[in-house]
């Protein structure tokens, strides 16, 4: 058996035991070993078979039998929303937040980055984490959105109810609305972002007149082989809905899926594995050539949710202003940073920490890195040793209180003292 299982969006078929997975049934009368079929619909039912995601579970017990939900005690800043006051239209940008010490995964997530209402099947949000202690006797779901993990600063092991994924900064994961999982950490734990996408859910974009090839290989995604685990006595599930977060005590592990088989399932990707294209010629394309995954909305070619990263890439161009131009979106942009310099900024921007530019606000480079930029002697040259992203969304970003009382104060000051234009009098 491997470990894992190669392809984006296919359908899949993994038993941890043999005999487990029943052949040409779904659900039969009697499942093998006295195990319960289970389906996981991450559409609904009547979708087009193209978009239709769902996968067939054969777990010890049924996820129907636990007692009711409470409110959840502990972390409150996950879920939260975006300030109610007015937000001026100022980019904002923030180092690595301080977050809590000595906490597991569900206590060290704060929420930075809010839209929609999960309620609305649209919008995304983006956390930051900070987990100093693996999660032991407890899972976390969320039934808002899907899960895009980005891991900054040691690695994240993802014990998921269909399997295991081991997720090291450089790759990112993506564990589905519903499904729950228990993170692990090294010793030194692991701090980073995830972004909660609660539209659509993510796919590969189109390649358009790219062809056939380039960007991410769905080849390269990597789903779990069927793991589970069998463990009796006090188990806390912890389940984001609505924004909030809700506890319930059961007598076991829930991570105890013995077979699957579907196209709905928790899967990773390595980042260097981004085929990076660009220009031979002069200028450069917009930043959706360097687009992962997306999220479409109703507005074809308007994205509820786009990841975008930013890898070491050659730049070629000739006559070209090199580093991403001056310019304004109707899209919001948030970017983070998992290693190395980012391009655009000569300072000020630094792994873990976060930037935002919301709609129609002006950016752009430093005035630094405006001046090298310009007067630079153009060579083909590598940026190397970087790692950026972007979470682009159609909607308005709010920061939550946290963010807001945590926010650059000077970062304004990075678009301060260009020197003016001589233009000559008109004729």
């Amino acid at each position: 058996m491997t470990d894992y299982l190669t392809g984006f969006g296919g359908m899949h078929e993994t038993e941890a035991v043999a005999g487990a997975l029943p052949i040409g049934r779904n659900s039969p009368q009697r499942p093998a070993f006295g195990l319960y079929a289970e389906q996981l619909s991450g559409s609904a039912f009547t979708m087009p078979r193209s978009e239709n995601r769902r996968s067939w579970l054969y777990r010890m017990r049924p996820t129907a039998d636990h007692p009711p939900y409470e409110a959840y005690r502990g972390n409150q800043m996950v879920g939260a929303k975006g300030s109610d006051k007015p937000l001026a239209p100022n980019r904002l940008r923030w180092d690595p937040p301080e977050l809590p010490v000595g906490n597991d995964f569900v206590d060290g997530l704060v929420t930075m980055l809010a839209t929609r209402d999960p309620a609305d099947l649209e919008g995304v949000a983006l956390h930051c984490y900070r987990a100093d202690v693996s999660m032991t006797h407890r899972s976390f779901m969320s039934a808002d959105g899907e899960l895009l993990f980005l891991p900054q600063r040691g690695a994240l092991h993802l014990f998921t109810e269909m399997g295991r994924l081991d997720v090291p900064p450089g790759h990112i994961a993506i564990v589905p609305r519903g499904v729950r999982f228990r993170v692990e950490v090294p010793e030194g734990g692991a701090g980073g972002y995830v972004a909660e996408n609660y539209g659509a859910p993510f796919r590969l974009p189109d390649l358009g007149p790219i062809g056939a090839n380039g960007l991410a290989n769905p080849r390269d995604f990597e789903t779990p082989a069927a793991a589970f685990e069998d463990v009796e006595g006090d188990h806390e599930l912890i389940q984001k809905n609505g924004g909030h977060l809700w506890a319930a005590t059961i007598d076991r592990s829930p991570l105890d899926v013995v077979a699957w088989h579907g196209n709905y399932a928790p899967c990773r990707y390595d980042l260097t594995r981004f085929n990076t294209l660009g220009t031979v010629s002069f200028d450069h394309p917009d930043p959706s050539i360097f687009t992962v995954l997306t999220s479409p909305s109703d507005v074809p070619g308007r994205a509820n949710a786009d990841f975008v990263i930013f890898p070491p890439r050659w730049m070629v161009a000739e006559d070209t202003f090199r580093p991403p131009w001056f310019h304004r979106n109707v899209m919001s942009e948030a970017m983070g940073l998992i290693h190395g310099e980012y391009d655009a900024k000569a300072d000020g921007f630094t792994p873990g920490g976060l930037s935002l530019h919301n709609v129609m606000s002006g950016h752009g480079p430093d005035v630094e890195t405006w001046r090298k930029a310009s007067e630079a002697e153009l060579q083909p040259h590598k940026i190397d040793g970087t790692l950026a992203f972007m979470v682009e969304t159609c909607w308005p970003y709010k920061p939550t209180d946290f963010a807001l009382q945590r926010a650059q104060h000077d970062y304004d000051e990075a678009w301060q003292g260009f020197p003016k234009a001589k233009v000559p009098d008109a004729d």
